[in-house]
């Protein structure tokens, strides 16, 4: 209990949320508890609240409603400004902002029965700039200075897109124009973003905020030291089992690392890791936890909207380069430990696997509720509110984690804070997407990069892995995300002609890279907290444990066999090529081999070892063809030439070091 405790402090400084008092934490319950049964309304169509749901962009604006307006009240104006008390100014913003979206809400029938989307009256167009204004204040609380200045100028750029330099000259608008085009066309704030959100990602946050609050996180937490805490590096190796499958439910990093971090963290120092490295372990399982399915976080669900897929698609695209990163991760973790000689914990300080799995065995029978109504009934949509609603009766009827009044209040609490944060975040990056689509310059974009590549595919990946990764530094992941969907990924798919899924994943991949690498690496810095380590210290070892996860995108997007886009021959020699390269470089980076012993022995051949086991790995692993100018067969041979030669020398000195040490002992 006191870890938990703990760890709350962390938690408001890395969120910067408010905490409400007095009468004001019952307008987030109350707005979110309405949006829940507005939405449950609206996706099983039982027309019973259908004043607001009856039209789609009504039940849309109706979302923005009740939880942008929430954003005035739980995030402060700036950093000093006082997170315990609401003050007058932001009552006032809170009061204007729901005016404003209520607005839209009240007049969603006219907007599409007389088109202002494209010619509106004045008192229509004085609130459209309004939204505009409000949109851009809460992306900048929620979200940070850096993407709402992003937003902000970009948003702007249609109304002087004639008079700037060529490359990004576009079709100009007016201010008025631009204003209602952004409030009312759904490819502005109200596009696919925002219907993702209100048809898919409702349900799944509603879920992961249930099992967070039913012990879903002890359970697995609980069950993953009673598998694998007594083994070599256990408490490590368990940070990557259970978060791995919180982070997939919560979809979000730093809140993962804050809440199994507390856990995993203490335990992997118990049995002797360094602090920086317990949290470089427990940073990179969470980041990883985000591209895991079957639920992957709100982006993937926004990737199914833009690519116009089933859900279901996606998670499964996703199985293979998930496994490759955390078997990457699992096997460095296991030679950091064979190489200082770090043991599991004692059995008598693990949990029995028959009581906690005879306590949370409806966590893995809702789980598989889940991915059987993702997976074959593809009922993407309310397939969380039926997994919700089984995992709180069997909850409340089992004795062990009974909801009390308490309990219901802080799950409302707690899912409109990750509604609203959300919800801003989409209406700017709404506003972001409008401009590249009114003016044309996503278009100009995708030409431009072709045409700086030199119609080379490769070095149109390089600049795509780059320009993800550094608006991935200043942008949420979601907002990171749909900004290159619309203006790089037609560039690598008409011009490098990949597939559509693989670059969607491989933009989603580089986005997610700035959690673990320096001088950013939030996720990592959000560990270090916990560990009380070196924040850089942290992002440089979240960097080295998390290094496959650097050309497992470049593996998919060359060949998507790796995602499940091919025969099914193809696919099981590259899930093989791709298995055993990761191995070879995981192994190479923590300098010990699996059945053969340390790779360091010897001082002097030691990072010629290493080198030609990560240059071996990663031949091995590239599929041949296509942009690459050697065949697999070729490609399999250099690798040879270098992991064996490696092989047999690790193995030799590794030899020699023991009997040199057997003699001395």
């Amino acid at each position: 209990m006191s870890e938990t405790h703990n760890s709350e402090p962390s938690k408001e400084n890395v969120s910067g949320i408010r905490r409400l008092s007095g009468g004001w934490p019952w307008v987030p319950r109350v707005a979110t508890l309405v949006l829940t049964l507005l939405t449950i309304d609206y996706l099983f169509n039982l027309q019973l609240i259908n004043i607001v749901t009856k039209v789609e962009s009504q039940f849309f604006y109706v979302v923005v409603a009740l939880m942008l307006p929430l954003v005035f009240l739980l995030w402060p104006m700036s950093r000093h400004a006082s997170r315990n008390k609401v003050p007058w100014y932001d009552i006032i913003l809170f009061l204007a902002a729901s005016v404003i979206c209520g607005f839209f809400v009240y007049n969603a029938e006219t907007i599409l029965d007389y088109g202002w989307e494209y010619a509106a009256p004045q008192y229509a167009v004085v609130f459209s700039f309004l939204f505009w204004v409000t949109v851009i204040e809460a992306i900048r609380r929620a979200g940070g200075l850096p993407i709402a200045m992003i937003v902000g100028v970009a948003s702007l750029y249609p109304i002087f897109a004639d008079k700037l330099p060529g490359p990004i000259q576009g079709f100009p608008s007016a201010p008025d124009q631009t204003a209602i085009y952004m409030a009312m066309s759904r490819e502005g704030i109200m596009g696919v973003p925002l219907q993702a959100f209100a048809n898919i990602v409702i349900g799944f946050l509603l879920f992961g905020v249930a099992l967070q609050k039913t012990g879903g996180g002890r359970f697995f937490i609980n069950l993953a030291f009673a598998l694998l805490g007594h083994v070599r590096g256990g408490p490590a190796k368990v940070a990557v089992f259970s978060s791995g499958l919180m982070g997939s439910m919560s979809g979000s990093v730093i809140t993962n690392v804050m809440t199994t971090g507390v856990m995993s963290i203490p335990a992997m120092r118990r049995v002797g890791f360094s602090r920086s490295y317990a949290a470089g372990v427990e940073a990179c399982a969470s980041t990883g936890g985000v591209l895991m399915p079957p639920v992957m976080g709100a982006t993937a669900f926004i990737m199914a909207a833009f690519l116009n897929i089933p859900y279901g698609t996606i998670a499964l695209a996703a199985v293979v380069p998930s496994v490759l990163y955390f078997l990457g991760l699992f096997i460095q973790i296991d030679a950091y430990a064979a190489r200082n000689k770090l043991q599991g914990l004692p059995a008598s300080e693990l949990p029995s696997l028959r009581q906690t799995l005879k306590e949370g065995w409806y966590f893995i029978f809702v789980f598989a509720l889940l991915i059987w109504m993702l997976f074959f009934l593809r009922r993407e949509a309310t397939a969380p509110f039926f997994a919700t609603v089984l995992l709180l009766v069997i909850n409340q009827v089992l004795p062990y984690q009974r909801w009390k009044w308490q309990d219901v209040k802080d799950f409302f609490a707690e899912s409109g804070k990750l509604f609203a944060e959300l919800i801003a975040i989409l209406t700017g990056v709404g506003l972001l997407v409008g401009a590249l689509s009114v003016t044309g310059l996503s278009g100009t974009i995708a030409n431009d990069l072709i045409y700086l590549a030199g119609g080379n595919t490769l070095v149109l990946l390089l600049m795509g892995a780059l320009t993800s990764f550094v608006l991935g530094i200043g942008m949420t992941v979601t907002a990171a995300y749909i900004f290159l969907a619309v203006a790089l990924a037609p560039a690598l798919i008409n011009g490098g002609g990949m597939d559509p899924l693989a670059v969607h994943l491989f933009i989603l991949y580089w986005g997610m890279l700035s959690f673990i690498t320096p001088p950013v690496a939030l996720g990592a810095f959000a560990a270090a907290t916990v560990a009380g380590s070196n924040a850089m210290k942290t992002g440089v070892e979240a960097m080295r444990l998390g290094s496959v996860i650097y050309f497992i995108p470049f593996l998919f997007v060359l060949n998507p066999a790796l995602i499940f886009q091919g025969t099914w021959s193809e696919i099981l020699l590259v899930i093989v090529q791709a298995l055993i390269g990761v191995t070879l470089i995981a192994s190479a980076m923590q300098g010990w081999l699996i059945g053969v012993g340390s790779l360091a022995a010897s001082k002097l051949l030691q990072w010629p070892i290493r080198l030609g086991l990560i240059a071996g790995g990663m031949i091995l692993a590239i599929p041949g063809g296509g942009p690459v100018p050697l065949t697999n067969l070729e490609l399999s041979l250099i690798s040879a030439a270098l992991i064996i030669p490696a092989v047999v020398a690790a193995a030799l000195t590794h030899k020699k070091y023991e009997r040199r040490e057997k003699a001395l002992a």
